[in-house]
Formats: C-alpha cells, sequence, structure tokens
C-alpha cells in the first residue's frame, strides 16, 4: 500500500512565544512536528505493518523542516519529502499549500493519505480536505478510528461528542482526532535508522508550478497574544457581605447580571 502523511511544523505553543510587528519571532520560537500530525503519522505506520506498503511523510516548508522529517522517519516513515517553497513563494496560506501537495501527489498513486486534523498554530484544518478536492479523491475527518480491508475503509468519526460510522473505498485521505491512536517516541535505533533514510528535496519548478499558481488567496493581517488577565478578587468578611459585593461586582463591573 501506497501511504502518505502530510505533516507541518509548527511552533510549540507551550514554549514561550515572542511576537514582534504582528509576526510570531522564529529566532526565539522552538518548533515541533503538528501534535495531530503524530497521530497520522503513528496510524500510517500502524496501517502499513498490518497490510504491507510504506510510509512517506511530506511538508511543505523549507530546510529547517528537516529536523521535524528526521523525526518522522525515526518513528518509523520510510521515506520524506521535503517540498521547498522558501524561494518561490513569498506568502503562502492553505490554499498553497494544498495545491502544492496536489500537485505533488497527483502523479504518486496514493490509496491512503493520512494529515492532522488541524494545525496547533493556525487551526483552519483546511489543507486535508483542500488535498482531497484537488486529487478528486473522497476524504474523511476528525478520525478516531480506522480500519483496512482490501480497497475498503470503515472509520469512526468524532462528531460533536458522539461518533459516526463511515464506509469508504481507497483512495482516500483522511485526518486524525486525538484519540485515534498514542504515538510513539523515537527510540535509539529508529533515531540511528532514520539517517540512513532517504530525504529528498523538491522545489515548484520541479513540479511545474510556478509562484502565480500558488499564490495566497488570504493575507495574516497581524498576529497578536490574548490580553493578559487582571488578578482575581478574594472577597472576605462575613457571608452575608461576601454575598452582597459578589452581586454587585457582577453588576458593575462584570456586567452579566
Amino acid at each position: 500500500m501506497n501511504i502518505f502523511v502530510l505533516m507541518k511544523r509548527t511552533f510549540d505553543t507551550e514554549e514561550k512565544i515572542v511576537i514582534n510587528n504582528g509576526k510570531v519571532n522564529e529566532e526565539g520560537a522552538e518548533f515541533i512536528i503538528n501534535p495531530y500530525d503524530e497521530y497520522a503519522i503513528e496510524e500510517a505506520i500502524q496501517v502499513r505493518d498490518k497490510v504491507g506498503g510504506e510510509v512517506t511523510v511530506v511538508t511543505v516548508g523549507n530546510e529547517d523542516s528537516e529536523k521535524e522529517l528526521r523525526t518522522a522517519l525515526a518513528m518509523g516513515c520510510d521515506k520524506a519529502v521535503l517540498i521547498n517553497i522558501e524561494d518561490d513563494v513569498e506568502e503562502s496560506d492553505q490554499f498553497t499549500t494544498a495545491k502544492v501537495l496536489a500537485e505533488y501527489l497527483k502523479d504518486k498513486e496514493p490509496h491512503l493519505i493520512l494529515a492532522g486534523n488541524v494545525a496547533i498554530d493556525g487551526g483552519s484544518g483546511q489543507v486535508g480536505p483542500r488535498v482531497a478536492e484537488l486529487l478528486g479523491i473522497p476524504y474523511v475527518t476528525t478520525i478516531t478510528k480506522l480500519d483496512i480491508d482490501g480497497d475498503k475503509a470503515t472509520i469512526v468519526r468524532d462528531v460533536e461528542g458522539d461518533e459516526e460510522v463511515i464506509e469508504a473505498s481507497l483512495p482516500l485521505l483522511v485526518t486524525a482526532q486525538q484519540g485515534l491512536n498514542e504515538p510513539r517516541y523515537p527510540s535509539l535505533p529508529g533515531i540511528m535508522k532514520a539517517k540512513k533514510k532517504p530525504l529528498d528535496e523538491v522545489e515548484l519548478d520541479d513540479l511545474d508550478l510556478d509562484e502565480d499558481d500558488v499564490e495566497a488567496k488570504t493575507k495574516t493581517v497581524e498576529i497578536f497574544l490574548p490580553p493578559k488577565k487582571e488578578a482575581g478578587k478574594i472577597l472576605q468578611g462575613e457571608l452575608t457581605d461576601q454575598v452582597k459585593e459578589l452581586v454587585t461586582l457582577l453588576r458593575t463591573e462584570a456586567k452579566v447580571i
């Protein structure tokens, strides 16, 4: 089975993030594999181990993404591909990424494509469905279980606190939700093997695309951190007095009653 994983390099939201001039200061940021993409990587490896085939992890970005690709290889992926658009594209968005990925995948005859449900830095959840639409294949989002039997897939997906069971045929694209599996950590043998696994670099010219073909359809005007919350108030005194003060504060400051 020809399995592909769409991976994104994202900044670690659990580390300190600094905003300068409406943009994230990448020099001081820590970068990781998008956590939802880790579920996709793990599921791809498990499917390969069950039914056979090969797992290729693909990302769109620049040479800085090689670190995350090597991590995916250390987890167990067989191949990695970096589509480097840094020198050709000044501004990109979800359309850009999806267009580039679809152009790369169109002649690769993928049976199964996995991606994260959303990226933690943008949260749009658009890239996976856009790629499927451009390739003309079915897709199912927010999956929490995947079973492959021949050219058929049985999928459980999360729907507003409930579950939905779907049957689909391959080729197919799915996006992984938390709960699909427990992503493995790269082992020392896996890290050593990853150094010898192929990591290919592709540019727009290799895909017969130019900057106009992948021009962003949206523009990020500004990025900003949420305002700091004021310290909470501790009410003191007799309980009846505290209740009166609380009601007054809810009416005059919080304005919720």
